[in-house]
């Protein structure tokens, strides 16, 4: 371990600070200096390949080794130790009750796993959390609670064996690496390290950035987050270097040694130690204090890393002070001088036909309201659920899963029951704003300890027991309240944001005034805390509100108001918005507002207003004409909304046959969300709640043929993921992009040997059959099922794909083709069976 750098790095005070107030236990002083910051840690290389190296048989799981051939296991880890490691990690990577099965005992493994490391004598063990292998709902089959239940029991098996801490590495869901730092945070007081995996476009295949995991992970918590596997360094140091702004803890990076090829039946890669150890230096010198490497990395590369951290002094940085919150693909930040607008229509308070929908369970109404908010530059989405007569709770978590399947904003979880802000906040896969606590001693007791627990972003409300105060300076006392808690608890002051609450000026005439008054003083009094408004109140009982509104929110962001609760389908509020944005300067040289508001009169069309805040990301389909069924539908999958599906094609089919209806509408729909999909601009949420629209609209069409015909029918194809591997996650994405598209899709499941692909193959007659493997000792599987398919289906073409596959591994196996994702393998599939 480097020595301390004698300094107090500038990432770390308020890390500092935020975890004063919680007891927690580090394995000793040297172990605290990392986690704030000022020193170095080298953690070991790659377990996998060198288990392989040493003749891990192909399929093998290889954290039953520690209990097997534990001198052999010990003696990677020793090797390690030797080149100058200080962590080594337990071969635990994939020691979840739900992979191990009955062959061998959470418990057993991480016993037998530690003592390895142990043995090793190093001066700390890290037990080695991986992914489950399973996709969270609403994508896949395993809840959130399931997940945080799988990862809890190896948690309480490392404490109990003697770990000194964990690392959670290889997360692509943010949703389940926020389940394993829950179950360490809940069950041990080890320090915990989050790593995620990022694909070349530079997000996780669930459309995480690295802004967006560093923001939502180090604000839970997390000691320490970082990067590892997937790439090679010098493509992971620029997503690092992405990281660090927003990573208010120390942060990791474990590349890959490059990408890997076979020769000679060997698994080797294409970065040498030297261009390694050239690209941590990079890493090293944008701020990271935590290295080691990932797989093909061997004792040499760490000794190369060693090298580096002689002499060196953790490099100071900053961590962006500002309003910031996130989804899981998207982040909304607000430096100092800008304004932002949260969408107000998520919430049933005087709205009838929401009421019903959440009455009913029919949430479509719902996700029509986020998608028109963010097309009209909603920059976050304001969601409540308050009905007496409904379950809250259960209605609010539904919603919050639904939603992150039509829109990628951020989201301000709204309720006054506690238990349901800790419900919503617990599972959501980023960072949201709570909504919200006030000045009374049982709100601040209950509120504020979630949003500290969870890292939200917390929405403070100027009343307390003797109501709201009439003056500013009243409502400033409050704010003062809430702030102190806040401080107490580790809350960094841009995550609270004050609301001075606004009231009808139809009453009360002096209410607007001290309202801005009270804004004004927040502002200057507390320096650090944002400001909301729930704008639309202030016209209460008055005529032509619009008005009212716009002109109090243009009176409101000249007093310090930072972020706007409104509808921003309201053109005149929009118009508030993006003219404010020109005058404080927001919109550099009025570029947004020149392009959308040249040709504007007050009698011309609404403009785009709002367009500016639209990332690249995320549903962006014009609205389609309601009385064109073949518009509306292709639209409705784009959307990713499946309840008005069965209407649009049961009006398709009055005048269409089911081809028709298959080709013209619902085909090019998903054709269009294939190729958002490979532009970035849609993510695997998006995706697949467009699979469940299609599938919807398969469902009419199917149900309205004659008994024995086939939708689509557009021929057979196989898939397993091959045998001895247990992952099925990407294979089923794949099934069910597949069957939307009209394919007969036979689905063997996973860990299937050669004999039981070919017997399919072969009784269906298949073209195509698809293949599946996630882990490189796997690889030598997937050959033999092609060698066998050659033998025995020579007119069967083979596609294959998963997270170790490459274009030059396909080729070594044999394949026909390679697919790097589901749209890649159905435009295979057109090209084989056609379309």
């Amino acid at each position: 371990m480097a020595e301390a750098s004698g300094r107090d790095n500038q990432a770390c005070r308020g890390r500092r600070g935020r975890l004063a107030h919680r007891a927690r236990r580090m394995a000793d002083e040297c172990l605290a200096a990392v986690f704030a910051g000022d020193e170095f840690l080298l953690f070991d290389g790659a377990m996998g390949t060198q288990l392989q190296a040493r003749g891990l048989a192909a399929g093998e799981l290889p954290e039953l080794l520690c209990l097997t051939n534990p001198e052999e296991v010990t003696a990677i880890h020793a090797a390690y130790v030797a080149s100058g490691a200080d962590v080594v990690t337990t071969n635990t990577f994939g020691a979840n009750a739900a992979k191990l099965g009955d062959a061998a005992t959470v418990e057993d493994v991480f016993q037998a796993a530690v003592a390895c490391a142990r043995a090793a004598r190093p001066r700390y063990v890290a037990a080695d959390l991986g992914p489950t292998g399973q996709l969270l709902a609403p994508m896949g089959p395993l809840s959130f609670d399931d997940a945080y239940a799988l990862f809890a029991r190896q948690v309480r098996a490392a404490d109990a064996a003697g770990a000194d801490l964990f690392i959670i590495e290889t997360m692509s869901d943010l949703a389940e690496a926020k389940a394993a730092l829950l179950a360490v945070r809940e069950n041990s007081d080890l320090p915990a390290i989050v790593s995620m995996t990022f694909a070349e476009d530079g997000r996780t295949f669930l459309g995480t950035t690295p802004e967006v995991a560093a923001l939502t992970l180090s604000s839970m918590g997390a000691d320490a987050v970082g990067i590892n596997c997937s790439l090679g360094p010098a493509d992971v140091a620029p997503l690092v270097e992405r990281m660090l702004p927003w990573a208010s803890c120390p942060v990791i990076a474990q590349a890959n040694a490059g990408l890997p090829r076979v020769e000679d039946g060997v698994t080797v890669y294409d970065v040498g130690v030297d261009e390694y150890a050239e690209a941590v230096a990079r890493m090293l010198d944008a701020g990271v204090t935590i290295v080691g490497g990932c797989c093909g990395t061997t004792p040499a590369y760490v000794t190369a890393e060693r090298s580096l951290l002689q002499g060196r002094r953790p490099v100071p940085r900053s961590v962006r002070d500002c309003f910031a919150v996130c989804g899981p693909q998207r982040l909304t930040a607000l430096e100092p001088g800008q304004v932002g607008v949260i969408g107000e229509r998520i919430n049933p308070t005087g709205k009838r036909r929401m009421q019903e929908a959440l009455r009913s369970g029919n949430h479509d109404l719902v996700m029509g309201e986020a998608i028109a908010q963010e097309r009209a530059g909603a920059q976050i989405l304001d969601v409540n659920a308050g009905l007496p007569e409904i379950d809250e709770r259960a209605v609010m978590c539904r919603l919050v899963a639904e939603l992150q399947g039509v829109t990628t904003l951020p989201l301000q979880i709204d309720a006054s029951d506690p238990a349901v802000i800790e419900a919503a906040v617990r599972s959501y896969p980023g960072k949201p704003l709570i909504n919200s606590v006030n000045g009374k001693a049982e709100s601040l007791a209950a509120v504020l300890p979630i949003a500290a627990r969870y890292g939200c972003a917390v929405v403070g409300l100027t009343l307390d027991e003797a109501g709201i105060p009439a003056t500013a300076q009243g409502r400033l006392a409050v704010a003062r309240k809430i702030v102190a808690t806040s401080d107490e608890l580790g809350i960094p002051r841009h995550d609270v944001v004050i609301d001075c609450l606004a009231m009808a000026a139809s009453t009360d005439q002096s209410a607007p005034r001290a309202i801005l008054d009270a804004i004004r003083a927040v502002k200057a009094e507390l320096p650090g805390v944002r400001t909301v408004l729930g704008v639309s109140n202030i016209s209460f009982g008055l005529p032509f509100r619009p008005l009212v509104n716009a002109t109090f929110l243009a009176a409101a962001f000249s007093a310090g108001l930072d972020l706007a609760i409104i509808n921003p389908e309201s053109r005149r509020m929009m118009d508030a918005v993006d003219a404010w944005r020109v005058l404080s300067g927001e919109d550099a040289s009025a570029r947004f507002y020149v392009e959308h508001y040249a040709d504007r009169s007050d009698a011309s069309a609404p403009s785009k207003a709002g367009e500016k805040n639209q990332p690249a990301a995320g549903p962006s389909a014009p609205a389609a004409d309601p009385e064109d069924p073949v518009e509306l539908a292709r639209a409705l999958v784009l959307d990713g909304r499946a309840a008005p599906m069965a209407d649009a094609v049961t009006r398709i089919l009055r005048d269409h046959d089911a081809l028709f209806a298959i080709n013209e509408a619902l085909i090019p729909a998903l054709d269009e969300v294939g190729r958002r999909f490979e532009a970035g601009t849609f993510f695997l949420p998006q995706l697949m709640a467009s699979a469940e629209a299609a599938k919807a609209g398969f469902e009419v069409i199917r149900a309205s043929m004659p008994t024995g015909e086939a939708a689509g029918g557009k021929g057979t194809i196989v898939l397993c993921t091959v045998h001895g591997d247990i992952h099925d996650i990407g294979k089923n994405i794949v099934r069910m992009l597949l069957e939307n598209y009209g394919y007969d899709v036979v689905d063997l499941g996973r860990d299937v040997p050669p004999e039981v692909v070919a017997d399919a193959v072969v009784e269906r007659h298949a073209p195509l059959a698809g293949l599946s493997a996630l882990m490189t000792s796997t690889v030598p599987a997937m050959a033999k099922t092609i060698e066998l398919l050659r033998e025995r289906a020579p007119w069967c073409k083979v596609v294959v794909g998963g997270a170790v596959l490459t274009p030059e591994y396909a080729q070594m196996v044999g394949a026909d083709f390679y697919a790097k994702d589901a749209t890649e393998t159905a435009r295979i599939a057109g090209e084989v069976l056609g379309r």
